[in-house]
């Protein structure tokens, strides 16, 4: 299965931030899948957009349920109206956690990020 496409990396040089918790790793890819599931309002049709299987979508959502510990989504079953998935309130401050964290560290390597650039093109 192909992997989204990688964002190109900036002139001043890219930070991939993964965190690792007690129960497992919650990485960029996970959260983007969980912003897809979001905005296209199925896991199914998130993992078209992904590039990624149903299964390997529901895999990385049952992850994240066991990890924290509680479900990231809200799902009704699918049928002849099709099935839908929201994110739950555990789902939504996931992503808006990881996000803020990511935000805080990309200012904070900034500096070091632009000079290792520059050495790096020199």
């Amino acid at each position: 299965m192909p992997s989204p496409p990688r964002k190109t990396a900036s002139p001043t040089g890219a930070l991939s931030l993964r965190i690792d918790l007690a129960g497992g790793r919650i990485g960029p890819g996970k959260i983007s899948l969980l912003e897809t599931i979001d905005r296209e309002g199925s896991i199914s049709a998130a993992g078209r957009a992904l590039g990624m299987s149903y299964k390997r979508a529901w895999d990385l959502v049952d992850a994240l349920n066991r990890i924290l510990g509680t479900p990231v989504l809200a799902t009704s079953p699918g049928g002849h109206r099709g099935g839908g998935a929201v994110l739950t309130e555990a789902g939504r401050s996931l992503v808006a956690d990881y996000r803020a964290i990511e935000r805080a560290a990309r200012r904070a390597a900034e500096p070091r990020l632009a000079a290792l650039a520059r050495r790096a093109r020199a």
